[in-house]
Parts: structure tokens; sequence; C-alpha cells
């Protein structure tokens, strides 16, 4: 996708389209169970050590939960995304060119085995700060 500098938008070293800060604005409002589960009661209060950002927009996406200093971006995906296979592959090949390692996990798992998740997070978490 070909991209017009003119609707980008910069925070940082990160630039992105303008008209996903609204949507992302939006989408903090209006949390999933599942996001908004994982954001209280992990990411919210740096549980894991690290500063993370809800809906962040960055280039031609937004983000669910993302942590500049390791580059780290975490998906809590919904039944849709069973559909669109595809389209998270590029995506996460987008990101991943750009240095971000993109985490997934599917609404299901978040509600019904939360431990379970936030174990492999910690893990994931530690992998990351070794490659990075």
């Amino acid at each position: 996708m070909k991209i017009n500098n003119n609707l980008l938008a910069q925070r940082g070293h990160n630039s992105y389209l303008l008209e996903l800060r609204e949507l992302s604005r939006l989408n903090r409002q209006n949390p999933t169970k599942a996001e908004s589960l994982i954001w209280n009661i992990i990411l919210r209060k740096k549980y894991l050590g690290y500063k993370f950002l809800r809906q962040k927009p960055l280039n031609q996406f937004i983000l669910d939960f993302y942590c500049s200093k390791l580059l780290l971006d975490i998906e809590i995906d919904g039944d849709y995304h069973l559909n669109q296979k595809n389209h998270d592959d590029g995506r996460d090949k987008i990101l991943s060119s750009l240095g971000i390692k993109t985490i997934r996990y599917n609404n299901d798992e978040v509600l019904m085995t939360l431990n379970t998740v936030i174990e492999d997070l910690k893990v994931q978490i530690n992998n990351r700060q070794n490659e990075i």
C-alpha cells in the first residue's frame, strides 16, 4: 500500500496515518472484554516491568498494546481474525520489517486461561529482552 506523506502524523520516531488517531481513541474508549482484562490486570500498571500503550497508531495500523522499549506488539484477536489470516500475516511482516515483534492471543485464550496467557507473556518478554 502506498501512503501519501501528507496524511501522516509523526510522534517520536513513529509515523502513522492521521485518520487512525481518532479511531484509536474510539478503540480505547470501547475495548473488548479480553482487551480490558489484559490491560487492567497485566499491562496498565507495568506488572511485567514495561510501559505499554493501548491502541497505538503506528504506520498504517493500530496496535492493541505496544511497548516501544521492546518494540513489541501484543494483539488480542477476536473471531473475525479467523477469516483474515493472510491480512494479519502481511501486517505482522510489515511490523517485523520495522523491528517490531507481534505476539497474538485470541479472546477465548485471554478470557478462559488468563494465567496461562500471563505466564506466556512473561516468557515472551524475557525472550524479547534477549533479542534486542
